[in-house]
């Protein structure tokens, strides 16, 4: 028999127990920076062990878990520094990990596969990957800083033109586009020679599909609100 509904997760649950039902949460250690050995830690212990913020892995956790946070729930998060740097932390993941297994992908699939319909999509996925770039690298250089300045009220580095509201008119919906390239690969290119590259990069494209869906939540939902709610605080 199986399992389809993921456990809430709380504070004195088995961290090993939870990483059976679900591996993804794999990845959302990784992004805390927090080591897959997780002993017979309960949550609470872990986040102890590894000077996490409880409340924040938590609410972040349980959207592995497909449990999004309420707005009280992210009402009780008095520092969002591990929400930076766990942001952060995927930024690095997906360029240095995620987007070069793609492209090796890809590229072992144009050796077996040089019509038309596999050149577009090999287009797409270059104006896709170079707007990624832009859109990170603007929150790594830009957005981010500055929202450490805010909490750290270091008034030397922060950017006076700047707000959380530009943040948001800035904010590009990276995943949607990710979804479209999935659905054109699906749809349209043919390869009977090698399924395995071809499963491997869809395969690719579903996990990072994921994550990225998990990680505009953070940013829209719990991110936004909560600079908005300093920027009111320290400008009265």
């Amino acid at each position: 028999m199986y399992k389809t509904q993921k456990s809430y997760i709380t504070k004195d649950k088995k961290m090993l127990d939870l990483i059976n039902e679900n591996y993804s949460l794999l990845l959302c250690l990784q992004h805390f920076d927090i080591d897959f050995s997780v002993d017979n830690m309960t949550v609470k212990e872990l986040c102890a062990s590894n000077k996490i913020n409880l409340i924040v892995f938590i609410i972040i956790a349980n959207l592995y878990n497909g449990f999004f946070p309420t707005d009280n729930e992210i009402e009780k998060i008095d520092d969002i520094t591990p929400v930076l740097s766990f942001l952060k932390k995927s930024h690095s993941f997906y360029i240095e990990d995620k987007y070069p297994e793609l492209k090796y992908y890809l590229a072992k699939i144009k050796n077996n596969h040089s019509n038309k319909d596999f050149q577009l999509i090999e287009q797409f996925f270059n104006d896709y990957f170079e707007e990624v770039m832009e859109h990170l690298n603007y929150e790594d250089k830009v957005a981010f800083p500055h929202f450490f300045s805010l909490i750290n009220k270091d008034k030397l580095q922060q950017r006076k033109s700047f707000s959380a509201n530009e943040y948001k008119n800035h904010h590009t919906d990276i995943e949607t586009k990710l979804t479209d390239l999935k659905n054109l690969f699906l749809k349209h290119i043919k390869i009977k020679s090698d399924l395995n590259t071809k499963r491997k990069f869809l395969n690719t494209l579903f996990g990072l599909e994921f994550d990225l869906k998990i990680h505009s939540i953070i940013e829209e939902k719990i991110l936004i609100p909560l600079i908005e709610k300093i920027e009111v605080q320290q400008n009265g």
